[in-house]
């Protein structure tokens, strides 16, 4: 592995004029999508492993959810055609004679995270599941389920990772918004709020003004002037968890489309717009570390569902955020650190050709003076990268917590 190493240009995304930051909560239908992808990718993990002593070939990262029709209503409400969702991709059926229930590891997974995390929907009455997934290519499962005499796992494709660290103060918000809108205990003592939150933040200078979605629930609010007592709970909810980490001037708004007096309003039945007023896919919203944020390194890679034992795509993500925050964390004076991982087919997934690493230093100190220390911590959390995937498997590391871990 070459490992390069250059200054990161500017003060930083906290001294720029403007930023803007997204994320598609957890009830989104894109987020869905992505939840169910890597339910399915860790519940084949763990039939392979368990039955075969190691994780076999898959990559499940294709799911498509089409909304359903629904009829919101104060006090109650139905929904008439249900949600459909598509898993596709490809994964080992048989193994040395031994078949897989790939269709109804399929329909457990989905079924049980549906109803952990969407607590007003039903996840056999309102939800029509439909696996699609097919053999892999044989050169590919090779490539992912190596002979025992190998010593190195291989990268089944060619494809790019990036992370960076520290999150900005207006990510940190974001994130810090739709999780406590989110959490558990927030859920349990307002069921009103459904999990559908997105959360779009905007900073003009020290000005934050962050744009909220929240799927109100109507079973659970018997008129409009309850609809409303619930939005501003929301947005008392989300001004809290955002203040916790600002001291910039914020202005939040919650279901910013309603119309109450024509009755336009965000209110749901399940809690998702899937149920009627959205469609979504995989890899389509938030990214390895949870969120949209254009104005910082990003790739197009999906990382849910993908197979964590060769499949670059999902490994390197991960690797790559590990690494930017291991090395703000150790290095002396570093205050940023951008990180790119390039992968080569067939190459050992834990060599990849080249670890781009750009570093911003307080004071404006050269990085250069740290590239010993640098590759050392490089060359240390790419070792790792086999790791992974007992991390996935046995819930140290997880896409549904990963983003917190950098929030401030």
């Amino acid at each position: 592995m070459r490992v390069s190493l250059r200054a990161l240009p500017g003060d930083g995304p906290d001294a720029e004029p403007v930023e803007v930051v997204e994320r598609k909560g957890l009830g989104h239908p894109d987020s869905i999508c992505d939840a169910l992808a890597e339910a399915f990718s860790l519940g084949l993990s763990r039939f392979y492993r368990e039955r075969f002593g190691r994780i076999l070939h898959h990559n499940v990262d294709k799911v498509l959810l089409v909304g359903g029709r629904s009829e919101p209503a104060f006090g109650g409400g139905a929904v008439r055609e249900p949600i459909e969702i598509t898993l596709a991709g490809r994964a080992v059926r048989e193994w040395r004679g031994v078949p897989v229930p790939v269709d109804e590891i399929a329909r457990e997974a989905c079924e049980r995270w549906l109803a952990a995390h969407l607590h007003a929907l039903d996840a056999r009455a309102h939800v029509r599941l439909q696996c699609r997934v097919r053999p892999g290519a044989a050169e590919l499962v090779e490539l992912v389920s190596p002979e025992a005499a190998r010593a190195h796992t291989l990268a089944n494709d060619t494809s790019i990772g990036v992370g960076f660290a520290p999150l900005s103060e207006l990510e940190s918000a974001v994130l810090r918004v739709e999780a406590a809108l989110n959490a558990p205990s927030v859920r349990r003592g307002d069921p009103a709020l459904g999990e559908d939150v997105k959360v779009m933040g905007v900073r003009e200078g020290d000005a934050i003004r962050l744009t909220v979605a929240c799927a109100l629930i109507g079973r659970h609010l018997p008129d409009l002037d309850a609809y409303r007592a619930a939005r501003v709970r929301a947005a008392g909810i989300a001004a809290e968890a955002a203040r916790a980490g600002t001291r910039r001037s914020l202005d939040v708004a919650v279901n910013a489309g309603d119309d109450d007096e024509r009755g336009r309003i965000y209110l749901t039945v399940t809690g998702t717009s899937a149920e009627s007023g959205d469609d979504g896919e995989a890899g389509r919203g938030n990214r390895a570390n949870g969120l949209i944020t254009p104005y910082r390194p990003m790739t197009l890679e999906s990382v849910a569902g993908k197979n964590p034992v060769g499949h670059v795509g999902k490994l390197y993500n991960l690797a790559a955020g590990l690494l930017a925050e291991r090395l703000v964390a150790e290095l002396p004076d570093a205050v940023e650190a951008h990180v790119l991982l390039v992968s080569r087919i067939g190459a050992p997934v834990d060599d990849p050709p080249l670890a781009d690493v750009r570093l911003r230093r307080a004071g404006g100190a050269p990085p250069e003076a740290l590239s010993a220390q640098v590759e050392a911590i490089a060359r240390s959390e790419v070792a790792r990268i086999p790791a992974l995937a007992d991390e996935l498997l046995d819930g140290r590391l997880g896409l549904d917590r990963w983003p917190l871990r950098g929030a401030r």
